[in-house]
């Protein structure tokens, strides 16, 4: 208990004792202008009253609500303790005295409600507009000599958008001139709420800014849909600059809302598709007190996993990379989170066999998810030799030390770039898959791979590289106006690895079901949008498609699909037949031949040719 919250509490104790004294002793004179003090039946009720109604304030969290912010809810629970109170001293009025002042104790009532709750919401009028009669003219007068006020519009008049218009229009800082709510609930129309009217609804955006001079929009609807939140956010773009959202639903605590939350609008909120939702007690009941190792940990989406996991309280998390610095960047940040889970850094490059079995074997994993990838497209097309012995023969490496050492799961982070591969990036992952679904043929290691579309934010993504091209004044370079990708966020890439982690069967291939795919140039225009720019400003440039790369991709091949999902919005691919000799081939044998050679045959075999030839030496 801290030094303020014990002041506090005592200023309370003190408020709320004198407060129950005068309302009993108000009610006695009342009745009796001369009543005594002292009076038997007095003292005793006054005293029961006393003690309860502490009792019963701090057994239902009187003390400790935030005053400044209180609303209908801690009136309620005020008139709940006041009559509780009341009813028990009603209770040892009738067993010490025989009787009961119903007309005393009824008068105690009211006035009891009335002081408790009228002091507590005359401090929270006073810290909110401090001692003014007209709060609105004071408001009104502060921001007009606040040249920095935003004219802000929210659209949500529910009630994230009311608790954050109280919060914008009593923040010490005046920085916003709330002017209304937008709402598509025409039962609000022409209402006032919170003191804010309600002045249309999301078809009125344009029309609304324009009227009122509206140079700031705040999105405060949490429990909207992505596709209807992605309209409003694009119409709002068209007509102001400055467009911010409050979090979705599912990252806000407890529904707690706040001014500190309000943050730009990202791209991910233009993805118009809903979060995969994972099954939380699976997840905690496969992890929970389990070693888990993780290859690629320091990368973008191996370091997300590890925050993932985490939160699930692994009894110990092995942290695995090739690269020192990134290791040591995702150990220091789980470290300062001062969890119970042991962290051990670990550095390994996954294509070195015995390195790897002997990490396997020392700490002896109940679960293994490979990130670790060589994953740029037009990079790997010119070494493509890289590419077989990081993503094939590093995950044999990986999968193999599983098999031996008895792991309970592997799952492999794959790309949906392995799917009809025309280049060496996706076709390695398309072998790696193989590779796995070989040894969970005959191994009691469940091996299960999992399908990722374009990660947003990761490294290799579009978005850094658009990001940089805007920052120094364009263009923004596209490859073709016509060219799509499936995109998620690392956080749901993460979430679907855990998630496919406690599906398993063993052989299975995961996919996130990433609804339609978004256009590259979309992409890049909504970027620019929300960097404050136009298409004048920062032009669009077309590039031609990169060596390796296909206009569209897709999650699953032809032969692969199973109609019903395995769990909402999770498909999984059929195991399809390919020649394991071959496999194995490329495996011994990619060092002997040249580039260009070692390329062909790889991708021939990922796209199930079952026995592709080596043409020459």
């Amino acid at each position: 208990m801290t030094a303020a919250y014990r002041r506090r509490l005592l200023l309370l104790i003190v408020i709320d004792s004198f407060i129950v004294s005068f309302s009993i002793y108000m009610s006695h004179f009342f009745l009796n202008p001369y009543v005594a003090v002292f009076d038997g039946i007095m003292v005793v009720s006054a005293l029961t009253l006393l003690i309860t109604h502490h009792l019963y304030s701090s057994l239902f969290g009187m003390y400790k609500k935030k005053w400044r912010y209180a609303s209908t809810e801690e009136l309620f629970g005020i008139i709940f303790v006041v009559t509780l109170s009341i009813l028990s001293t009603t209770i040892i009025q009738l067993l010490a005295f025989g009787t009961i002042y119903e007309r005393a104790l009824t008068i105690t009532w009211m006035l009891h409600i009335l002081l408790i709750g009228g002091v507590r919401f005359a401090w929270q009028y006073y810290k909110s507009y401090g001692l003014t009669i007209n709060p609105k003219f004071k408001r009104a007068k502060i921001v007009t000599n606040n040249p920095n006020a935003k004219r802000t519009l929210i659209i949500g008049a529910g009630s994230a958008g009311r608790m954050l218009a109280r919060q914008m229009r009593t923040s010490n800082e005046m920085e916003t001139d709330v002017v209304g709510f937008l709402d598509d609930d025409f039962t609000m129309h022409h209402l006032t709420i919170s003191g804010l009217p309600v002045l249309g609804d999301t078809n009125d955006i344009e029309k609304i800014t324009s009227k009122h001079s509206i140079n700031h929009i705040v999105i405060a609807m949490p429990s909207v849909k992505r596709e209807r939140v992605k309209t409003i956010i694009q119409a709002s773009k068209n007509v102001v600059k400055d467009v911010q959202t409050l979090p979705m639903i599912e990252d806000i605590a407890l529904g707690n809302v706040s001014v500190n939350q309000i943050r730009d609008v990202q791209i991910e909120d233009l993805l118009g598709r809903e979060p995969v939702e994972l099954d939380i007690d699976s997840i905690e009941s496969e992890i929970k007190g389990r070693t888990i190792l993780v290859t690629g940990a320091g990368g973008s989406i191996g370091s997300e996993i590890c925050r993932q996991l985490v939160k699930f309280k692994p009894e110990r998390l092995v942290l695995l990379g090739h690269g020192e610095n990134s290791i040591y960047t995702i150990h220091m940040e789980l470290t300062q989170l001062g969890l119970d889970t042991e962290l051990v850094p670990v550095i390994a490059d996954v294509q070195d066999r015995d390195r790897i079995f002997e990490v396997v074997n020392h700490y002896g994993p109940s679960y293994i998810y490979h990130a670790a990838a060589h994953k740029h497209v037009p990079l790997m097309e010119v070494n493509p030799k890289e590419a077989i012995k990081n993503n094939v023969i590093g995950t044999k490496n990986v999968s193999e030390a599983a098999d031996a050492a008895g792991v309970k799961t592997f799952v492999l982070v794959s790309t949906d770039k392995a799917v009809n591969p025309p280049n060496i990036m996706g076709a390695t992952k398309r072998i790696a898959e193989m590779v796995i679904q070989t040894l969970s043929k005959r191994s009691q290691t469940k091996f299960v791979a999992v399908r990722f579309g374009n990660v947003l934010g990761s490294r290799g993504s579009v978005i850094p590289l658009f990001k940089k091209q805007i920052a120094s004044g364009g263009p923004v370079t596209v490859t073709h106006p016509d060219m799509t990708r499936f995109f998620m966020t690392i956080p749901e890439a993460s979430r679907l690895v855990l998630q496919a982690g406690t599906l398993a069967r063993g052989g299975e291939i995961f996919v996130l079901d990433m609804g339609e795919p978004v256009k590259i140039v979309d992409l890049a225009r909504n970027l620019i949008h929300l960097s404050g720019f136009s298409e004048d400003e920062i032009p669009i440039k077309f590039a031609g498609i990169r060596p390796g790369e296909k206009m569209y991709e897709e999650l699953l091949g032809e032969d692969e699909v199973y109609s019903e999902p395995i769990f909402p919005k999770i498909l999984i691919g059929k195991t399809v037949e390919f020649d394991e000799d071959s496999v194995n081939k490329l495996v011994r044998e990619h060092m002997n031949y040249s580039q260009e050679l070692v390329k062909h045959y790889a991708i021939n075999l990922a796209n199930a040719e079952r026995k592709p030839e080596l043409l020459a030496r």
